[in-house]
């Protein structure tokens, strides 16, 4: 287990990229993090997962193991039953776009998904959920064959064992008990079904399965269903396709657990938290009076590597949810001056810039609190850096806060080039480096800005090798 106190984003030390967070305050009072775990460079996931825990939103433990996907006995056993996920027969315009893009490069891509569920997989868990009933913990899964599966523990942190499969083919299992204790469970990709659990938690009915609570054409959903209650409304939470890629976390909502559901909008958009960022999944979770979404951002360049993220969100008396931007302060108030602000924290990326890592070697965790720059000083303190600056590029944090007028800034960095800085937009100064690549150096300079909560932007130009490892505002 790994404990460490954090209330910034990203959530985790940066050895643990859990995404596809479901957030559950468990009957013991502590909220409990079901994702899974991206450990891999060339797929999403991996075949294990880890079940995140804390008390307040700011001690956590990453706990051991809970379950991987060695313990499934159905997967790639050929005896199985089988069910399929996407529904080939109705191509949504998202499918139709992935078959004219490979018409164009000559590929079949429907005999292309079909030829690789023939194949055999790495036994690769994605995206989970879990909850108690009668003091029992239930974690629905879901594996590349399309199959869907629950084991059981006796705690909310694993390890979970006995594995069933259940009678239906898909990804991105949710499960929600109402008030009267009937539960529900809801999976899919593009098309999404609900079906009335059975009181052992472990089986429906397929007979009682209602397809198409929320689509891609008219609620704009894309994967990753999550349900919650709040009076007597149920939000329908999912990956939302409405901005053109599902980097978006929309919600709908209705008067029963299993529709009909009315499109209401966007809650988060992860889009521009790294240049290759493209898809999003998450839920909304009240912890002690307050409501949040819970969600990932992707890191180094790549789709992978995403990493659990936090924003506070307001339930309006009508039922809407405001969307909120991406921060970088995440569950605790701005950054204060002389406090250090991370490269890896950045929470907006315009450009060529990534957070990337020095050295896999070193991906240990976040720095200690107690640590102060000037202690800073060799780059295995810096495990992970905003690398591959190029002029132009535009980098953002979200948010700072000074009761007087700011004045002056620190940036601890590699390389040489000139940093612009805007504090909601107005220019205040610039900051300049003439390192050398991978040498690392503390500059200063004066800034001029007034006194407020403000979005720090830095603007890149003349770049040679240039590297951000922290910012220190006054």
């Amino acid at each position: 287990m790994k404990y460490f106190k954090n209330m910034r984003n990203p959530v985790l030390p940066l050895e643990y990229h859990v995404p596809d967070s479901e957030a559950h305050v468990m009957p013991d009072g502590k909220l409990y993090i079901y994702g899974s775990f991206d450990d891999r460079e060339d797929v999403f996931c991996s075949e294990k997962y880890h079940v995140v825990s804390t008390p307040d939103m700011e001690h956590w433990t990453v706990h051991d193991v809970s379950f991987t996907g060695q313990q499934v006995p159905w997967f790639n056993n050929p005896e199985a039953p089988k069910y399929p996920g996407i529904d080939w027969s109705r191509p949504t315009p998202f499918i139709r776009k992935m078959l004219e893009a490979a018409q164009e490069n000559g590929d079949d891509m429907k005999e292309k998904f079909e030829q690789d569920g023939e194949k055999e997989k790495p036994a690769l868990l994605f995206a989970p959920d879990c909850l108690e009933h009668d003091g029992t913990y239930y974690l629905y899964f879901c594996m590349p064959d399309d199959s869907e599966g629950v084991a059981v523990s006796n705690h909310p942190e694993g390890p979970f064992t006995n594995p069933v499969q259940l009678p239906c083919g898909g990804i991105d299992p949710a499960v929600f008990i109402d008030d009267d204790g009937q539960a529900y469970y809801y999976w899919g990709q593009l098309f999404s079904h609900g079906v009335r659990l059975n009181p052992d938690m472990v089986s429906f009915d397929p007979d009682g399965i209602r397809d198409d609570l929320v689509t891609e054409e008219e609620h704009f959903f894309h994967e990753g269903s999550s349900m919650r209650k709040i009076g007597d409304t149920y939000y329908y939470v999912y990956a939302d396709m409405e901005r053109g890629k599902p980097t978006s976390l929309g919600y709908s909502t209705g008067k029963s657990p299993l529709g009909p559901f009315t499109y209401r909008g966007i809650i988060i958009d992860n889009d521009g938290c790294d240049p290759a960022s493209w898809n999003n999944h998450g839920s909304i979770e009240c912890v002690n009076g307050q409501w949040y979404v819970f969600y990932h951002r992707c890191s180094r360049g790549v789709r992978q590597h995403r990493r659990l993220c936090v924003e506070p969100v307001t339930i309006h008396p009508d039922g809407t949810i405001d969307e909120v931007k991406m921060t970088s302060q995440g569950a605790r108030a701005p950054f204060a001056p002389g406090e250090r602000i991370y490269g890896y924290q950045a929470c907006g990326l315009k450009g060529t810039v990534y957070i990337g890592a020095e050295d896999a070697a070193r991906q240990n965790n976040v720095l200690p609190e107690t640590e102060t720059a000037s202690e800073a000083g060799t780059g295995s303190v810096y495990p992970e850096k905003l690398t591959c600056v190029s002029p132009g590029d535009e980098i953002i944090f979200r948010y700072v806060k000074k009761d007087t007028p700011w004045s002056g800034i620190e940036c601890t960095c590699a390389g040489s080039g000139r940093l612009q800085v805007f504090l909601d937009d107005v220019a205040a100064g610039t900051v300049a480096a003439e390192g050398a690549p991978g040498s690392i150096q503390t500059v200063s300079a004066g800034i001029s800005a007034p006194a407020g909560e403000c979005e720090l932007k830095l603007k890149a130009e003349e770049t040679d090798g240039l590297e951000i490892m922290e910012i220190v505002l006054y």
